[in-house]
């Protein structure tokens, strides 16, 4: 019975993890979304998102290879991986993109943890070969979760992607957070908070 569990176990990460970087994956990382928001609503305690691009990453594929390319990736999520919490969720997303979910996350934390992030992938060398390294840099979005209404991933994400781009827009190398922990409900979210279906039952 060890044994199958073992196996049960062995393919529940299978499916959960990024098989690059050993990250969570997108399906993974979707579901501790809803998760997350649904703490969020029901709690009102803050909650960050950090969505991360490496920059100017098909030069690195185009001048090294994409064996380089993967190197940078996997280094990248390891710094990632060296600058946050246990309870935070570090995620490959995309070819060169991650997410991290960071609950219970103030505003002044979450700037900072932002901007280790940042600083970390910037300065460190990344290996490609026993010769060569690498410095890459990372543009950073980030977004809080509305507090005390159930909101949805995709207009949660919505917000961390606009930031990203704005700080793609800026010149890349930076960190764009959303300015407060409690942003302009959008309207969707509006029609979320006021349907009586969406409210929780506490008694």
């Amino acid at each position: 019975m060890a044994w199958l569990q073992g196996v049960i176990d062995a393919l529940v990460d299978l499916t959960s993890r990024d098989a690059l970087t050993g990250v969570a994956n997108r399906r993974s990382f979707e579901l501790a979304l809803a998760r997350e928001i649904d703490r969020v609503a029901r709690s009102g305690e803050p909650a960050l998102l950090l969505v991360l691009d490496i920059d100017h990453f098909k030069r690195v594929n185009d001048t090294h290879g994409h064996a380089a390319g993967d190197l940078i990736i996997k280094a990248v999520a390891q710094a990632l991986l060296d600058c946050v919490r246990p309870m935070d969720l570090v995620a490959r997303i995309g070819g060169e993109e991650f997410a991290v979910v960071l609950p219970n996350c103030a505003t002044a934390f979450g700037e900072t943890v932002a901007e280790r992030v940042r600083r970390r992938v910037e300065h460190t060398p990344m290996a490609i070969s026993a010769a060569t390294a690498l410095n890459v840099t990372v543009s950073v979005g980030g977004a809080f979760a509305p507090q005390w209404v159930r909101s949805s991933p995709h207009l949660w994400i919505e917000r961390a992607d606009r930031q990203l781009y704005r700080a793609k827009a800026q010149g890349r190398n930076l960190v764009c957070l959303e300015p407060a922990a409690v942003p302009v409900v959008s309207g969707e979210e509006k029609r979320m908070l006021f349907d009586s279906s969406q409210f929780l039952d506490f008694e």
